[in-house]
């Protein structure tokens, strides 16, 4: 941002009382918004005033006027809330039309932070069957798990089934020690996590423990009829053919599948058996299933995982 080329503009806010609660503690909330928008932000007492591009300044103000409005109603406004306001800004995602562009659990509520991510959720919204492709990091498996939970705290689903293909134990999977459950928990410990970040950890053991939500590998879905389920397929890159036609074809009454997978991390002997891949050229064609694909640009961890995808891309 060049001070020659730069614009600004003035806010004035109506109750200093809140303005605390607004730029966040030494200003930190501030300083978030000057780096994601590249302005600069001053103020003195309730006057605020906004340097950069036109663009940029305009966001600022329309971010800095809503968080406002959010602080004046209790909300804490945090480094999430600051990213969920910009991205209902940028995705043009409005009050009215949010039941599509949000989930809410009962920890949290989350809206996508890329066009890609809006275009997932109203996939998950809308269809039965989901596929959701892309590369680490791009919020497949969180948002999918997300919405399941969403669906089984409104009583839209009787349980929710997790599961995703042990490949990278082999044959070896016998030789671990411990039960099943033991064996097969490495291999799950993303969805564990993203379950944990959606409901309490005592409630996601005793939902697990009686059976409401179901952690397996793809192999336990054999011969059954999966109804009033919320069924997520984790790693979907590494089912075989065989495996993902006996997967999608469990899908019973008042159910939805997602099937999440990122073709770059293939980890199967060959390539061609990978059951994704085979899916994706079959099934792209059939109107009631949805396919979202997420890029690079769609990241949401730290910033820096974007720049490691570009770079093994080149």
């Amino acid at each position: 941002m060049t001070e020659k080329n730069s614009e600004s503009l003035q806010i004035e806010f109506n109750d200093n009382n809140f303005l605390s609660s607004l730029f966040g503690v030494e200003d930190s909330n501030i300083h978030l918004l000057e780096k994601m928008n590249n302005v600069k932000i001053q103020y003195r007492g309730n006057v605020v005033k906004i340097i950069g591009n036109k663009i940029s300044i305009i966001e600022t103000k329309k971010a800095l006027e809503k968080l406002f409005v959010e602080a004046k109603n209790g909300v804490e406004i945090d480094e999430e809330k600051i990213k969920d306001t910009k991205s209902l800004l940028s995705l043009e995602i409005n009050d009215n039309s949010q039941l599509d562009f949000f989930i809410q659990t009962k920890k949290r509520k989350i809206i996508p932070r890329s066009q890609n991510q809006k275009k997932y959720f109203q996939l998950l919204e809308n269809k039965n069957i989901i596929f959701a492709i892309g590369p680490a990091g791009t919020g497949k498996t969180y948002l999918a798990v997300a919405k399941a939970v969403s669906f089984l705290q409104q009583g839209l689903v009787k349980k929710i089934i997790l599961s995703r293909p042990a490949v990278e134990a082999g044959e070896k999977l016998g030789f671990l020690p411990g039960d099943l459950k033991d064996k097969v928990d490495p291999f799950l410990r993303p969805i564990y996590d993203a379950l944990y970040e959606m409901m309490p950890y005592d409630q996601v053991e005793k939902k697990i423990n009686n059976g409401i939500i179901e952690i397996a590998p793809i192999a336990f879905m054999r011969g059954r009829t999966l109804d009033d389920c919320f069924i997520i397929l984790d790693e979907a890159q590494n089912t075989t053919k065989i495996q993902m036609k006996m997967f999608l074809t469990r899908l019973g009454k008042n159910s939805k599948m997602v099937i999440v997978g990122d073709k770059t991390q293939i980890d199967l002997v060959s390539k061609n058996d990978s059951g994704l891949l085979d899916a994706e050229k079959r099934l792209s064609k059939i109107q009631d299933l949805g396919f979202v694909y997420l890029k690079d640009i769609d990241v949401v961890r730290h910033d820096i995982v974007r720049k490691i995808i570009n770079a093994y891309d080149e």
